[in-house]
This record gives structure tokens, C-alpha cells and sequence, in this order.
């Protein structure tokens, strides 16, 4: 499963994370760094990517588009990129299952800093 960061988080998962979900990328090495919401969303689909993001405006795409992309939404507020690394090692399952579901197109998942 190939993971694509949105912006908003931090390009570090791409490493922290690279055991688990081989070939992700971040938003920036693919040229989209500033890219509008729409063409991000657009790129993840096209090339079969699951969206991870922080950013409620691609759950509402999801919802209004559907998938492809899948969207992983992180409700996650003052987590550290090492806390977000490990709520994604955590649901790696319920990613799986979200790729697989052909009923379902977001994945919402909460974290703290406690």
C-alpha cells in the first residue's frame, strides 16, 4: 500500500514509515507542494495512491467524489510527526481493510498527545 502525505504533515513519515508502507511519498516530491486540494486529489487517485491528511477539506472531496483516492484522515491535534508515525503503525489493519473494502473511501483516526 502506497501512502501519499498531504502538505500539512511532516516529510519525515515517508521514512519513519518505509518499512510498512513501501513507496509513499510526500506531496512535495512530487511536485505538488502548493497544489490546490483538487489536484492533489486527483494525483492520488490517478496514480493509486491512499491520501493521508490532517485536512478536513479532503474527507469532504472523498465524501463528495468518492474513491479513488482512498483518504486517511488524521483527527490528531498536537501529535508529534513520531506520535503520527505510530497511530498509522497502529491501524496499519485497518488501512489494509480500507484498501480493500470496495464500499468504503475514508478512514478516520484520532490520536492525542496523552
Amino acid at each position: 500500500m502506497r501512502l501519499l502525505f498531504d502538505e500539512n504533515l511532516s516529510r519525515r513519515l515517508v521514512g519513519l514509515l518505509a518499512d510498512l508502507y513501501p513507496d509513499s511519498r510526500h506531496v512535495t516530491s512530487c511536485g505538488l507542494g502548493s497544489a490546490l486540494d483538487e489536484t492533489v486529489f486527483r494525483f492520488a487517485g490517478d496514480e493509486g495512491y491512499v491520501l493521508v491528511t490532517q485536512d478536513k477539506d479532503f474527507a469532504e472531496l472523498s465524501a463528495l467524489r468518492g474513491f479513488p483516492p482512498k483518504v486517511v484522515w488524521l483527527r490528531a491535534h498536537n501529535v508529534r510527526t513520531d506520535g503520527l508515525a505510530e497511530i498509522l503503525r497502529q491501524h496499519h489493519a485497518a488501512l489494509q481493510s480500507l484498501v480493500g473494502d470496495p464500499t468504503k473511501s475514508l478512514l478516520v483516526l484520532y490520536g492525542s498527545t496523552s
